[in-house]
């Protein structure tokens, strides 16, 4: 067996072709868990033959995230199937490879000495000081795939993990379980700190605002004109043309368990907020007058929409909301393939078909019109006309790139080292390149990218959404 040879060329090809969105699944997690490896096999007792058994399932043991996310360590055993014939080892070692790396799987199952010391090491970093920085990779990781819904849900999921975590080997305890302690006691000290109080000024002014803007887009356009909204409330409005209810009741009654999942899936003051704004909505729905402005339903599906957009984003402003399908497609999304819009668009198709078949055709037309204006709406509310963009470029003047956009347009930037070319008629050739990442507001692109292309005409640029940027050189534009 030729390791030697294999690390190297393996953690070559994971650095040229792992994806950059892996900010924790990277080539430096793979070195540190076969040092890891090592260091845990060593004190285990392993011979020489086991021990390189080991670190070629730590050199393997995340390569799956070449393809996909999902099921990652049954495509790594593929992957490790086809490569390591050529380096010299046979079908027993690749078997035991196979299952050692299969061990890392949550939750973590270790039979063998191999598996045991392999899932340790994967999660070494728990025990150590370094936890902070770390753990900041893989929640940056799960923000960008869309697996986190909150930083209260992020805080709430590692002290959860690391209470129920243990060792396997009493090699890690000694080395990592006095440390992992001290990081899960500091977790719930900041967990205590972050959870201060249930509300701000700003987030009762955001609230009421919403309660009102929603009750006004309902009782003023979609309620007298029989027309739908997508969610939990076009659920509610669709029971109430069907079967006449109360639909302030059905609001309540409808996101009730939602709120409790959010309790437990996102946190203790969203939830709360979350049932004050539904419980202000049914009372104004069932006390307050709103007059009826419009009969055109055009207008009504515009200005409905828009009313209910405010409505929905000003109360997520305010850390609550009043339609709990959000909830519902937070915990959806860790189980499947689709993003939450995908996933959201889905459940609201299912609604809009409905309401075809039990009311009209053009009802649920109507409908679709009315989700995509408030969907529009609620994203500026919560976003500002200013949202984030993430700008990522490539060029052969970084040099001259990154000093422009430093001290002429005062930006934070980020360098990833890579290397371009690996053109089809010279793929062997390629030079090395700083790549830039830079985060700046939606109306300053056009100046960035007329600046860039200024040095570099050629220069590659790719741009994404951003959320919630904190910390480092960012204009600031809305406080939450």
């Amino acid at each position: 067996m030729d390791y030697k040879g294999l690390e190297t060329y393996f953690l070559n090809k994971l650095k040229k072709e792992l994806p950059l969105s892996l900010r924790y699944h990277d080539v430096e997690h793979v070195r540190d868990v076969i040092t890891a490896s090592e260091r845990l096999g060593k004190l285990e007792g392993l011979k020489l033959h086991d021990l390189i058994l080991l670190k070629t399932a730590a050199l393997f043991h995340d390569s799956g995230f070449l393809i996909q996310r999902e099921n990652h360590e049954d495509i790594s055993c593929k992957i490790a199937r086809d490569e390591l014939p050529a380096w010299g080892y046979t079908q027993e070692d690749i078997e035991i490879i196979c299952r050692t790396i299969r061990a890392t799987k949550l939750p973590q199952k270790a039979e063998t000495l191999l598996e045991k010391i392999l899932a340790d090491a994967d999660l070494d970093y728990l025990g150590r000081t370094d936890y902070a920085e770390i753990s900041h990779k893989l929640y940056l990781e799960l923000q960008m795939a869309s697996l986190l819904h909150s930083t209260e849900e992020w805080q709430k999921m590692q002290e959860e993990f690391l209470q129920k975590h243990t060792y396997f080997t009493k090699s890690a305890r000694n080395l990592r379980q006095g440390q992992k302690e001290k990081n899960l006691k500091s977790l719930q000290h900041m967990s205590k700190k972050h959870h201060g109080p249930l509300f701000s000024g700003n987030d009762i002014l955001f609230l009421i605002l919403s309660v009102l803007s929603a009750s006004f887009a309902l009782k003023s356009f979609l309620v007298p004109n029989h027309f739908l909204d997508g969610g939990v409330t076009g659920i509610s409005i669709l029971l109430y043309e069907i079967y006449g209810w109360d639909l302030g009741l059905l609001l309540l009654l409808l996101n009730l368990p939602f709120i409790v999942l959010s309790w437990y899936k996102v946190g203790r003051n969203f939830a709360i907020r979350s049932t004050l704004t539904i419980v202000l909505i049914a009372i104004t729905m069932q006390y307050m007058q709103f007059p009826e402005l419009t009969h055109d339903k055009l207008l009504v599906a515009m200005f409905g929409g828009f009313f209910m957009g405010i409505g929905v984003g000003l109360g997520m402003r305010g850390g609550g909301t009043f339609d709990g399908m959000e909830v519902l497609v937070l915990m959806t999304t860790k189980k499947s393939s689709f993003s939450i819009t995908e996933l959201i668009l889905g459940m609201n198709i299912c609604i809009f078909v409905i309401a075809a078949i039990f009311m009209k055709v053009e009802t649920a037309l109507y409908a679709i019109l009315t989700y995509i204006i408030a969907s529009l709406t609620t994203k500026y509310v919560i976003e500002g006309i200013e949202a984030y963009t993430g700008v990522t470029i490539v060029s052969g003047e970084s040099a001259a790139i990154k000093k422009a956009l430093v001290l002429e347009l005062d930006r934070g930037i980020t360098i990833y080292k890579g290397e371009r070319g690996f053109m089809k008629d010279s793929f062997d050739k390629s030079t090395e390149v700083d790549i830039i990442f830079t985060v700046v507001t939606r109306l300053e692109v056009r100046r960035l990218k007329n600046t860039v292309y200024a040095i570099d005409p050629k220069a590659f640029i790719f741009t994404q959404t951003v959320r919630e940027p904190q910390g480092g050189i960012v204009k600031e534009i809305v406080k939450h």
